[in-house]
C-alpha cells in the first residue's frame, strides 16, 4: 500500500498541499487491497499462503468418497513425526507389514517380500457401496508371494449400521479360511476424513455401533476383528472405552519411535502402524511378536 506522509504541524489535515489527491490515493490503495486478495483466492496460485487449520477440522482436499485409506485420518488429525519417517523403531521380536488400498494400484509384492515385508492388509471395502478395485491383485499377489494376508474395511458409522457393513465387508473381501495365510478381518475405524471427527455419533453411540459391527463380524466368519485406531480419537469418540480389549485385537497408529499410551483395555498392542512414508508403499506397520505368533493368529 502507498505510505502516507506525516502531517507536518503547520500543516491541515484539509490543506490542499498536503492532500492534493486524497481520492486518488484511497483508490489506488483499494485497489491494490482487492488486487491481492483476488490473488491469494486465485485456485493455484504460487504465492497463496497454505491454510492453517484448527485442530479437529479437516485439511484441503479431503479424499473423495470411497477413496480413504488406513490412516487418512489419522495424517489429517496427528501427522508424522521423523522417528518414524525414518523408522527407528523398535524391531526386537516384530515382524514388518504393509497396508495397502487403492492408491497402490497394482503392489510389486515381489519387491516387498525380498525387503522383509512378511504380512500385508489391503482395503476391500468402504461403507456399504465401495469395493476396491484393486482388491484382487493385492490381497491374491501378497499371499503369491509368500506372505500372510488379511483385509480390512474402512467404516463409515454415519451412512448405516454397524451390522450392515459387517456383512458387507464379509461378503466382498473380508472372510476368513483356516489356512495359515489368513488373518482376521480388521475395522479402520478413526477420524473421518470427510467430515465430523465422530462421524455425528455421540461416544455410547459409536460404541454400540463398533460392538454392533464386531458381534456381525464374528457371527460372520468366527474370529473376532481386529480394530484399526488411534488413542486420541478412542478417547475422543467412545470415551476411552475399555471394553474390546479382551476380545479383539490392537492395531494402533502412531507415526513415531514408539505406540505410546494404548486406549483402555488393551494391555499390548497387536499391529503398529509406525509410519505412512515407508518403502515401496507408504504404510509401513510391525507384528508385537515372532513370526510364529503372526501365524498363531492367522490360525485363530
Amino acid at each position: 500500500m502507498p505510505e502516507m506522509s506525516a502531517i507536518r504541524p503547520d500543516e491541515s489535515p484539509h490543506h490542499p498541499r498536503q492532500y492534493p489527491s486524497t481520492a486518488r490515493h484511497l483508490a489506488a490503495a483499494t485497489g491494490l487491497v482487492l488486487g491481492l486478495l483476488g490473488t491469494l483466492l486465485l485456485p493455484g496460485t504460487a504465492s497463496a499462503a497454505p491454510r492453517e487449520d484448527a485442530p479437529g477440522t479437516l485439511p484441503t482436499p479431503p479424499p473423495a468418497p470411497g477413496q480413504a485409506w488406513m490412516g487418512a485420518g489419522v495424517q489429517m488429525h496427528e501427522g508424522e513425526q521423523e522417528a518414524g519417517v525414518r523408522g527407528d523403531v523398535g524391531t526386537a521380536a516384530t515382524v514388518e507389514g504393509v497396508d495397502v488400498s487403492s492408491h497402490q494400484g497394482n503392489v510389486d509384492w515381489g519387491a516387498l517380500y525380498r525387503s522383509g515385508v512378511r504380512w500385508a492388509y489391503s482395503k476391500a471395502t468402504e461403507g456399504t457401496s465401495y469395493k476396491n478395485p484393486y482388491f484382487a491383485q493385492q490381497y491374491n499377489g501378497s499371499y503369491r508371494s509368500g506372505m500372510i494376508r488379511g483385509a480390512y474395511h474402512f467404516a463409515v458409522p454415519s451412512s448405516s449400521s454397524g451390522a450392515t457393513q459387517a456383512k458387507y465387508f464379509a461378503d466382498n473381501g473380508g472372510g476368513w479360511s483356516k489356512d495359515g495365510k489368513t488373518l482376521p478381518g480388521v475395522l479402520d475405524i478413526e477420524y473421518n476424513p470427510y467430515g465430523s471427527t465422530c462421524y455425528g455419533l455421540s461416544q455410547s453411540a459409536m460404541v454400540s455401533w463398533i460392538r454392533d459391527f464386531t458381534r456381525t463380524y464374528k457371527a460372520r466368519t468366527g474370529r473376532d476383528a481386529v480394530i484399526y485406531t488411534t488413542t486420541d480419537w478412542w478417547t475422543r469418540c467412545t470415551g476411552n472405552n475399555g471394553g474390546f480389549g479382551s476380545t479383539n485385537p490392537l492395531w494402533i497408529a502412531r507415526y513415531a519411535s514408539s505406540p505410546g499410551t494404548l486406549p483402555a483395555g488393551w494391555g499390548f498392542h497387536t499391529f503398529w502402524q509406525y509410519t505412512s512414508k515407508g518403502p515401496i508403499v507408504g504404510d509401513h506397520n510391525k507384528f508385537n511378536g515372532a513370526y510364529d505368533r503372526l501365524k498363531a493368529l492367522a490360525n485363530g
